[in-house]
């Protein structure tokens, strides 16, 4: 099963569309996921008109019309891998302990609102999973967003994306984070 994530969009604050390369690996995916922030409704709709599956949250600069149509956590059993979206988890001090005392029922934790990719596992093996923004990359050097597979009920191949600069070549992936 593969998985496309992504969080903090803030269309069309930030940019006026997601980038083609992110747009290109909506259909290719199994699940898009979607960790909050979107901004506009259009964003979510062209998401769950484009995806065989969408799991997504609001994020704190969501309106009501997103907050309508949207949870505040998410979650999902994905081929025996138990799997939850939130949008922000608080200081990145403490974030593992938190989540895990959060969220004891869950293997893997998607989050936004940072704006900055992040990969760790607590202590309790909650594997925890930020993708960046695809649309503003704030004080990081790439626009990102992250794939992976799950595989027997285990996330594999975890990458994370660097997304090209508005009008310029994509810059490298990022090794495997897996």
């Amino acid at each position: 099963m593969r998985l496309l994530m992504m969080s903090d969009t803030h269309l069309p604050k930030r940019a006026r569309e997601l980038p083609a390369p992110l747009l290109a690996e909506v259909p290719e995916a199994d699940v898009v996921i979607h960790a909050g922030d979107w901004v506009d409704t259009a964003t979510l709709d062209l998401l769950q008109d484009r995806a065989r599956r969408l799991l997504a949250v609001y994020g704190n600069n969501d309106g009501p019309a997103l907050r309508a149509r949207l949870p505040e956590v998410a979650r999902a059993d994905l081929g025996g891998l138990r799997l939850g979206v939130v949008h922000e988890t608080g200081p990145a001090k403490g974030r593992e302990a938190r989540c895990a005392a959060r969220f004891p029922d869950l293997d893997v934790l998607v989050f936004g609102h940072s704006h900055i990719p992040w990969d760790t596992t607590a202590g309790t093996g909650l594997r925890l999973l930020n993708p960046g923004s695809p649309t503003d990359r704030r004080r990081e050097p790439y626009c990102t967003y992250l794939t992976a597979t799950v595989t027997d009920g285990r996330l594999d191949a975890v990458e994370l994306h660097r997304l090209p600069p508005r009008g310029g070549p994509p810059g490298p992936s990022a090794p495997s984070t897996s």
